[in-house]
Order: structure tokens, then sequence, then C-alpha cells
């Protein structure tokens, strides 16, 4: 059920989620909000969607929250603000809302290192074969010390590839560095040479990448260009001992093609926090595959985390409704 504070407010506010208290307790204390909730775990469903932005001023949302232009319609005109728990923002519809004039916020910087180190796991979890070798443990294969048993592959002396040098890759690249990464590539949509320094990092084409990179690390934001391009092409240009990873947009990928990739040993091994859809069903194809890791997207799952990010998404709702600066928005 959606509860409410009833307040004698000017201004109303729609939160799409049940958020940290944190974040909640910034919105329920500041005076002049009529602060509604949908208080559940579970994604609001469309038909409480719609109506629980109508004739809101203010709207906190999630990543797996559609803000379409039924929503903004459902909202009206009165919608000012759209705040989002989230780095991303591929969930709203930027031009319709650059066209009605409405703000938005977005949580960039706070889970830039939950994210990294997620992102590191998982690389472990996939080149040293870890969920393959516990279930192992739990199923009675193993039986004895054997030499080339549960092989995988390690960082040393290898050359990681990274599409998208942002914060994120960076962030990614530095944890890396220490395990005695050898070289690192990058590529994106231009070249950070003052970002690329800290790790010698060579700004080099997404083919050239593919072919020499012995990890392949996703972290760009999905945008028309990156959509689809981890594709049948990318994969059979990567070695057969190659890793893949993926921690930015499931729709970065194409995942029939990196089923036949892993299928068919094109590569070795792939880790993957997010998926095309989210959750994936549990009969997909590539939750058969011992090669492949797959987490629910917990990317920014540390306590810590997302409170910060709950308490920011809550601070730029309410300087747009103020008109004030946000600590975070996005420039449409």
């Amino acid at each position: 059920a959606v509860a409410g504070r009833a307040v004698a407010a000017a201004m109303s506010v729609f939160v799409t989620r049940r958020i940290p208290a944190e974040g909640l307790r910034v919105l329920s204390q500041a005076s002049g909000y009529r602060v509604q909730q949908w208080d559940s775990e579970e994604p609001v469903p469309r038909a409480e969607l719609l109506a629980g932005v109508a004739g809101t001023h203010g709207l906190l949302c999630l990543l797996s929250d559609r803000i379409d232009c039924e929503v903004l319609d459902a909202a009206g005109p009165g919608l000012k603000v759209i705040s989002t728990l989230s780095v991303g923002f591929d969930h709203l519809a930027l031009d319709e809302i650059k066209k009605r004039g409405i703000r938005v916020g977005y949580t960039p910087d706070v889970l830039t290192d939950a994210t990294a180190e997620l992102s590191v796991a998982l690389l472990l979890s996939a080149c040293r074969r870890l969920p393959e070798a516990a279930e192992q443990v739990k199923s009675g294969g193993w039986t004895t010390w054997k030499p080339l048993w549960m092989c995988g592959y390690g960082l040393s002396d290898s050359t990681v590839g990274i599409i998208g040098l942002g914060r994120i890759g960076q962030a990614v690249a530095r944890r890396l560095k220490p395990f005695g990464v050898r070289k690192f590539l990058y590529t994106g949509s231009a070249p950070k040479p003052e970002s690329a320094a800290e790790f010698g990092a060579e700004f080099v084409p997404l083919t050239r990448l593919a072919e020499e990179s012995d990890f392949v690390v996703v972290t760009c934001a999905l945008t028309p260009a990156t959509q689809g391009m981890c594709n049948k092409d990318f994969f059979g240009r990567m070695k057969k001992t190659s890793v893949f990873v993926n921690t930015s947009r499931g729709a970065v990928v194409n995942q029939e093609d990196l089923y036949d990739a892993l299928a068919h040993g094109q590569i070795a091994a792939a880790g993957l926090d997010v998926t095309t859809p989210e959750p994936l069903p549990t009969d997909h194809p590539l939750l058969s595959l011992k090669n492949c890791v797959i987490l629910p997207h917990i990317g920014s799952a540390t306590y810590a985390t997302r409170s910060t990010m709950a308490v920011l998404a809550a601070n730029n709702l309410l300087a747009g409704l103020r008109g004030e600066p946000m600590p975070h928005e996005l420039k449409l």
C-alpha cells in the first residue's frame, strides 16, 4: 500500500520504493512537503505508479522504474524534479523530460568504490572458477588434489581491457593494478589521457581491445552507441582464454552471442552483474553454463553505499524543488 505522511504542504513528493531509512528521514524531516511512498521491497505496479505521481511535484525513482511519456503525462505539469537513486539514467525519457523543463538528479561518485569492488570480485570469481569450485566441495566432486583440476586464469602479467574509463572504470583499474597487470587498454567515445596516465592505459579501438585483452571489463554507460556493442564479432575477436565481465548495463551485451561464445569455447568465462531482462528468467540458457557467473545487479549493494545514495537522492530532490543547485544534477 501507499503510505503517506500527512502534512499541510504546498508540494508533494512520490517515492517509488522502500528506500534506506536515512534517505526517507531527509524527506520526512523537511518542512513543507507531503511525502508518499510505495512501501515495498518490490517495484511499484504500473497502475500504482501512474496513480502515485498524479499531481506530484517531485518524484524519487529507481533504475527499475520506466519514466516515460505516460508517467510524465500522469504526473501533470506540476512535476518539477525527478531524482533517481542510481548513477545510470537510461530508464528516463530524457528528451521528453528536457522538453517539459523538468530537472533531474542522480547519484554518481558515491557508488563508484562499491561497484568497482564488485567488478573485481566478479572477475576473480569467473577467472578462478570460484562458484564452480565451491559447488564441487558441496557435491562431493572434490576427491583429492589434482594438478590440472579447477585451473583458471590469473591476472599477473595480463592485459586488461576496460570499456568506458569513467569513474568506475578508473576505480576498477586502480584495484587491478596491484595484481600485477602488465598492460591496460581502454576504449570509449574519446581518449582520456589525464585519467589514463595513472595506469599507463592505451586508448585503442574496440576491435583491438577485444583481440589483445586477457580480461575485458565493461563499465560504460548505456547509450545508442554502446547498445549491443559486445556481440558476435566482438566475442569472435577475443582470445579463447579471455574472461569477459559486465557491471554496466545488460543491454550493452548481445546475450545470445555471449551464450554461443561461452558454450562453444570461443572465450573462457564471463561474469555478469547486469542482464536483459532483470531478473533473468531461471530457465535462461546462460544460467546452464558452468563458465558464466551471474549476480543479481548488486554492484552498489553495501549498506553504507545504499544509505549514501538514498540521502543524496533525497537532497537532490529537495534542492530541485526549492529551486536551488542540486548536489548532483544531470545537465540536459
